[in-house]
């Protein structure tokens, strides 16, 4: 399931703590600073767009959280996940982009979302499969190396 996120939910997770009612998967989401990094780019693109990012939650524990990674164009959103790596490979990440999409296709400004993986990762590369993506293209990025793009249509 995914809840959106707030502010104050990222802050709470940065300072390592559940927010609210939750509780939190025994081995972090994400390293401190790129819980840092991904509040300021869901607080960028919350200022025209919104949900700008989701916890991924089982029951009451946050196993995990989806983003979308920049202002959207074109009604075209992107997005980018992670799950906490003791809840890996539990078919965490395939629900919560099921329910992303989901989502997409109920918003009429929304006509398509992208993400994309690692070349390596094939975990994630499945996951996006299960979901209707389909491949599109590939690209080289200086931080993260040979990247896979892929989309799925809202239609």
């Amino acid at each position: 399931m995914i809840v959106e996120t707030t502010s104050e939910d990222y802050a709470s997770l940065i300072r390592g703590r559940a927010p609210g009612t939750y509780t939190l998967a025994d081995t972090p989401i994400a390293p401190p600073p790129v819980l840092v990094m991904l509040a300021g780019v869901a607080e960028t693109v919350r200022c025209t767009f919104a949900p700008a990012s989701w916890l991924i939650v089982d029951g009451n524990e946050i196993v995990g959280l989806c983003s979308v990674t920049r202002p959207p164009e074109n009604g075209i959103i992107d997005i980018g996940y992670g799950i906490a790596p003791s809840r890996q490979g539990r078919g965490f990440a395939t629900g919560a982009i099921a329910d992303v999409v989901s989502w997409a296709v109920r918003r009429a400004e929304v006509s398509a979302v992208t993400a994309e993986t690692g070349i390596e990762n094939f975990a994630s590369q499945k996951v996006l499969e299960r979901n209707g993506f389909a491949r599109i293209g590939e690209r080289y990025d200086e931080e993260d190396g040979p990247l896979i793009s892929w989309l799925r249509s809202t239609d």
